[in-house]
């Protein structure tokens, strides 16, 4: 019987999900009358550029499971299942869409800066907002158009998150390019050296 993950892959789901809840320690950066600034989009578009989809969105999963538990693990020292129905749980499980869109992108042919930068934005950027904007407007009960045009206020840092992981990313490429865990599936050649993707 074969398992998900790799003992190495669990590894880095531990390390990238230790990464956000630490990244949470920061602690929001309130707005008035908006969902506060958070560090922890950081790590989740780190999760997707450096782990790729499916070990990211693992990785996202844990701290969201730590969450519904209970532990203080999001921004601010917030945990509980209350987080579920507040303002900013569209944001929360938005995290999961931008994980897997920025990983896919990142991991989708030769790891490059560009590809990175392009993860970060749509993954990392639209891929929440795409959950976080509906559902804010839902539970708030401000009108869908207003509530996005609100968040407008978050895209300058957003898009500073998102120049910081690519950069991080690009560098941990060059500093340490097994960090960046292969496909599952990378084929082996007859010679057993690993087949070039």
């Amino acid at each position: 019987m074969t398992t998900p993950f790799e003992t190495r892959d669990l590894a880095r789901i531990a390390v990238f999900a230790a990464l956000i809840v630490a990244l949470g320690l920061v602690g929001p950066i309130p707005v008035p009358g908006l969902v506060p600034i958070t560090a922890q989009t950081l790590g989740v578009m780190l999760a997707g550029l450096v782990l790729g989809a499916r070990r990211g969105a693992a990785a996202v999963g844990v701290v969201i499971l730590l969450a519904a538990i209970g532990l203080p693990v999001l921004s601010g020292g917030r945990g509980g299942l209350g987080v579920f129905f507040g303002p900013t749980v569209g944001y929360l499980l938005g995290w999961l869409s931008g994980v897997i869109i920025a990983g896919l992108i990142a991991h989708s042919g030769r790891r490059t800066w560009w590809r990175f930068g392009l993860g970060a934005v749509v993954g990392g950027i639209l891929g929440v907002y795409v959950l976080g904007i509906p559902l804010q407007a839902l539970i708030t009960g401000v009108p869908l158009a207003q509530t996005a045009l609100t968040s407008v206020v978050f895209l300058p840092g957003d898009l500073i998150k998102a120049a910081a992981a690519t950069i991080i990313a690009t560098a941990l490429l060059r500093a340490y390019p097994a960090a960046f865990a292969p496909p599952r599936s990378r084929a082996l050649e007859p010679s057993g050296a690993p087949a070039n993707a």
